[in-house]
């Protein structure tokens, strides 16, 4: 299992695009993932789920990866973050 701490860095927060980036992301390994804030756990491959995270700019959220590909899966996910999901330039 890999636990890591991703933060929202694009001004936008999550909102629909990023949402469907993720979900699209997520859903092309087997591994369970799980995206969490505050109290509230949701899986990543659940559109709604991760709207109604309500994640806005600088929330850190704590990913959950678990699974046969694992690695590759957080590291996917990660890369999304990363780049802001390519909205903004860096």
């Amino acid at each position: 299992m890999i636990e890591k701490d991703i933060t929202v860095t694009n001004r936008a927060g999550i909102h629909a695009r990023p949402a469907a980036m993720i979900v699209q992301t997520a859903s092309r390994f087997e591994s369970k993932i799980m995206l969490g804030k505050d109290n509230e756990e949701i899986n990543a491959k659940s559109i709604m789920g991760i709207i109604t995270l309500g994640a806005g700019y600088d929330t850190v959220l704590k990913m959950r990866v678990e699974g046969s590909d694992e690695q590759e899966a957080a590291d996917a996910l990660a890369a999304l973050f990363e780049k802001r999901f390519q909205e903004e330039s860096a």
